[in-house]
């Protein structure tokens, strides 16, 4: 068992956790859930003693955390395993190859594994000693359909318990059997699985939401007799205080009468006051901290040509060698959402890349949300100016994307991986545009933003070519879906 009693902590700036406790078995497949910023990976650091709290945290087994850092990627990948992991040869073969994957692949150098690869590999020596609890971290990132499949596959095998963090809500159901969410107030522990903990927290935040503006409905009402009473008390004490023989002074001749009866009124009010001021008191406890994801905006500006790219046998080659996929036709629409997938390294990018290059060309107005946007640096306002955003639009949907405010203050590149990619993707959606291009611009994400991107894309429908690996999502939004198929040279 894995036993969590009275957590508390918090950075300099914002509390985290406080007071929450939690027990589960150590043999479960537990899906860690919650917004970014709410404290998945720092529920992790506390497991893995590496943060300092309060409370207490009881186990009988070693945690180890995925993904690890690797200090010299240089290494040949078995060396690195090595350094990783205790294992015979056998053993990290036999994981290899339920993951897919060639043993050749040890004798090559770290560096040159895909994306796909390298998450397979480390993932392949977590489960090799029973005694350790897996703390995966986002395995799914730049992962295609298919790899993620078969890592889902693979975790789901698996006899032995852990916690994963992904924000692929397929993936997440395939490979858990219990729910753990960071709430707003505290932590949930379910049975059940992403998709229908989904499902009823929609439903528990519209009843919810319902009873927090009765509740409302019945403070206003409250607040204001209590205003009301107190009022006329103050207006009877200062009538006896008029002058009698003025007219118009509203002095009341038998001031004693109406000084007896004021102060019995005056009583009578404050005591319904307290018993009022007592009663919001506790119908504002009722009020439930709901979680709440406001609607997205975009400065899409539609263009007056119907047709804004036609291009035919489309491919791309690294350096005049052979093609990655075999040539497509391509046709981009205005109001069009266009998803474009295939297998990790078919070239995805590089045909963004040809295609931004095309549309610039044509001088169509572009915003672009790319996967590597470590020039993304300094504080939001003079990053704001240097892109000619509006600032106030750039803020907004910053916040409605659930940046803190406190994180408003710091600059760009000391922000987490997932604030800076809402740098990233609110800045595309201040850009005034007849074309936005996004490459995997989920990734880092939460279920959250997911939900809101796929609302503002269905409503907008705004001229859109996109790169994205969740399934799900491009079912949801895109109109139609080029499939990059890859060469084969005999």
């Amino acid at each position: 068992m894995i036993d969590l009693k009275h957590i508390t902590f918090g950075y300099d700036d914002k509390m985290i956790f406080e007071d929450v406790s939690v027990i589960f078995d150590a043999h479960w497949k537990l899906a860690l859930v919650g917004r970014n910023g709410r404290g998945k990976t720092t529920l992790m650091n506390l497991l893995l003693g590496k943060l300092p709290f309060s409370g207490s945290c009881h186990s009988d087994v070693v945690f180890t955390y995925f993904p690890q850092k690797i200090a010299d990627k240089t290494q040949l990948t078995k060396f690195i395993l090595d350094d990783l992991y205790d294992f015979e040869d056998w053993q990290i073969q036999r994981e290899l190859n339920l993951l897919g994957l060639s043993s050749d692949i040890l004798w090559r150098p770290y560096e040159t594994l895909s994306g796909g690869e390298q998450t397979k590999v480390l993932l392949a020596g977590l489960f090799l000693d029973e005694t350790h609890f897996p703390l995966i971290d986002e395995p799914t990132n730049h992962l295609d359909t298919a790899s993620r499949a078969k890592i889902a596959t693979y975790l789901q095998a698996k006899n032995l318990g852990y916690i994963v963090a992904s924000h692929d809500r397929k993936f997440l159901d395939t490979v858990s059997d219990h729910l753990l969410a960071i709430e707003r107030n505290g932590l949930e522990l379910l049975a059940t699985n992403f998709s229908t903990y989904e499902v009823q927290k929609k439903q528990r935040d519209a009843f919810e939401m319902a009873e927090n503006n009765k509740r409302k409905s019945e403070i206003g009402r409250l607040k204001k007799t209590a205003r009301d009473k107190s009022n006329w008390s103050r207006n009877r004490e200062k009538d006896k205080y008029g002058k009698p023989d003025k007219k118009g002074s509203g002095a009341i001749a038998d001031t004693g009468f109406i000084g007896t009866r004021a102060a019995r009124m005056m009583k009578k009010s404050k005591i319904l006051e307290r018993r009022m001021t007592s009663e919001i008191v506790e119908k504002e406890k009722l009020l439930k901290n709901l979680e709440k994801v406001d609607s997205l905006s975009i400065a899409y500006q539609p263009s007056h040509r119907k047709l804004l790219l036609n291009e035919d046998n489309m491919t791309v080659a690294f350096d005049n060698e052979q093609a990655l996929f075999e040539p497509i036709k391509f046709q981009q629409k205005a109001s069009q959402i266009t998803a474009i997938t295939g297998q990790n390294g078919i070239g995805k990018t590089q045909l963004l890349n040809k295609l931004v290059a095309i549309a610039e060309s044509k001088k169509l107005k572009i915003s672009r949300v790319r996967q590597i946007y470590e020039d993304n640096q300094g504080d939001l306002k003079t990053f704001a100016e240097k892109n000619q955003l509006d600032y106030t639009a750039f803020l907004n949907n910053l916040r409605k994307l659930g940046m803190a405010r406190e994180v408003f203050n710091q600059k760009i590149e000391q922000m987490s991986m997932g604030q800076q990619k809402k740098v990233e993707l609110a800045k595309s959606l201040s850009e005034s545009a007849e074309l936005y291009i996004w490459d995997e611009p989920l990734n880092y994400l939460d279920v959250f933003n997911h939900e809101q991107i796929k609302k503002l894309l269905q409503t907008i429908k705004p001229a859109l070519i996109i790169v994205e690996h969740d399934a799900t999502f491009i079912q949801n939004i895109a109109d139609q879906v080029i499939d990059l198929k890859q060469v084969i040279y005999f």
